[in-house]
């Protein structure tokens, strides 16, 4: 019998955490948590050969369906679907439990000028540069929509 490697520590939480919500009979919990480990065992089983993914790969899967989940908001909003609008936005809120907190406005504009100061870049030309180096400081606690927002506010 070969060595048991052990699961990653966010989706054995997502794991026992979905059991809990059975056990309260917790249906809009239980509903997104098992849509993640659906999204995250694709993930897993994606490409030439299945693997565990890491808790930052389990990040990103969960990051991912947050922002499906506020864009459908969006396009019901948008339809006048209300009901279903404020459907995506609960699930969204279950899945921010395991995200890391969001960047405030002011922790990003200095990200954004810590980076913009060490590429040395000017105008809009350098957006690229500039987000190579803000995404990885970012890294699921700001959208990337809000990244670039910010980036070509300072660069122009």
């Amino acid at each position: 019998m070969g060595t048991v490697k052990p699961m990653p520590e966010l989706k054995s939480r997502l794991r026992s955490d979905l059991n809990a919500a059975m056990k309260a009979r917790d249906e809009l919990t239980t509903a997104t948590l098992r849509m993640a480990l659906t999204a995250v065992t694709t993930e897993e089983v994606a490409g030439k050969t299945a693997r565990e993914l890491s808790d930052e790969e389990v990040l990103r899967v969960l990051t991912r369906e947050g922002k499906k989940r506020r864009e459908a908001a969006e396009a019901f909003d948008a339809a006048n679907r209300t009901e279903l609008a404020e459907r995506e936005r609960a699930e969204g809120g279950v899945l921010e439990r395991y995200l890391p907190a969001q960047l405030g406005d002011d922790e990003l504009v200095g990200l954004v000028q810590a980076a913009i100061a060490e590429s040395g870049a000017s105008g809009p030309q350098a957006m690229g540069g500039v987000m190579k180096l803000v995404q990885p400081r970012v890294a699921g606690r700001a959208d990337g929509k809000r990244v670039s927002d910010e980036v070509r506010r300072q660069l122009s």
